[in-house]
């Protein structure tokens, strides 16, 4: 069967982007199969895309129509401020374009989504959000480390080890005593600050730990270590962003799911 008929047996309905409307779509965390059909559809339709620099060009290069604005984000280097990209995005539905606003992973889960949805909201901007796939699940299932484990994990924590202001800085040693496992994103420049924190709420030297770097993507590359040795790992292994970070037991299955014991 081909792609097209399976998709035709889902009775699939598309929804119209209508000029002056903006949706806040999810790209996943870089494998375009990880795309939805929702956001598919809505990059066919744009004719104005506001992205981010983890979108793979492959990605972007789907709304072909599109005028493309670039509006990355990358820590420590200079960046647009949001206020400008909320602007941008006022502006350009004020204009009657058909706005995408598409993000890395998913536009609710640490992508600033909601900021934006607010400043649309009190614009009398109409808004929709298209899920995308979170960089910490598509990571993780890609890198072979499973997000859950029966008799190992009975939850897991989504942290971000970049806030933005210090009231959104997790209280890792709290974190830490619940004993669960724990995914931080963008955790490189914190990072021993949050190994030391971890360690102080109870975590061992020796808890299995990981980096998955460019997630999903053909860079995609898995390092281990233990959560006393991720930075002295991180430094030898020249690991760099996008990097997920993640802390449990949950890292330790990965050598037997891909058959490395």
């Amino acid at each position: 069967m081909s792609l097209e008929k399976a998709i035709s047996r889902l009775n699939y309905r598309q929804h119209e982007l209508q000029p002056g409307h903006v949706w806040l779509a999810g790209a996943g965390p870089g494998d375009p199969g990880l795309l939805t059909l929702d956001v598919l559809s809505a990059l066919s339709q744009a004719d104005a895309l506001v992205h981010d620099a983890l979108v793979s060009p492959e990605i972007v290069a789907v709304a072909e129509q599109a005028e493309k604005f670039f509006v990355g984000k990358r820590g420590g280097r200079l960046s647009i401020p949001q206020g400008d990209i909320n602007a941008l995005l006022v502006k350009l539905a004020r204009e009657g374009r058909k706005v995408v606003r598409l993000k890395g992973g998913h536009p609710f889960v640490f992508g600033r989504g909601a900021e934006e949805a607010l400043v649309l909201t009190r614009e009398n901007i109409p808004w929709r959000v298209l899920s995308g796939i979170t960089s910490a699940f598509g990571g993780l299932s890609s890198a072979g480390i499973p997000a859950t484990m029966r008799g190992v994990n009975g939850a897991i924590i989504l942290a971000t080890g970049f806030a933005a202001v210090s009231d959104d800085r997790p209280d890792w040693a709290a974190l830490a005593r619940t004993g669960q496992p724990i995914v931080i994103y963008m955790g490189l420049t914190h990072m021993t600050e949050t190994v030391a924190e971890l360690m102080a709420g109870g975590l061992s030297a020796d808890t299995p730990a990981a980096f998955v770097e460019n997630a999903s993507t053909p860079e995609e590359r898995t390092v281990t270590a233990t959560l006393g040795t991720l930075v002295t790992t991180a430094e030898r292994e020249k690991v760099v962003s996008p990097s997920l970070i993640v802390v449990g037991g949950i890292v330790a299955l990965r050598a037997d799911l891909l058959g490395q014991k």
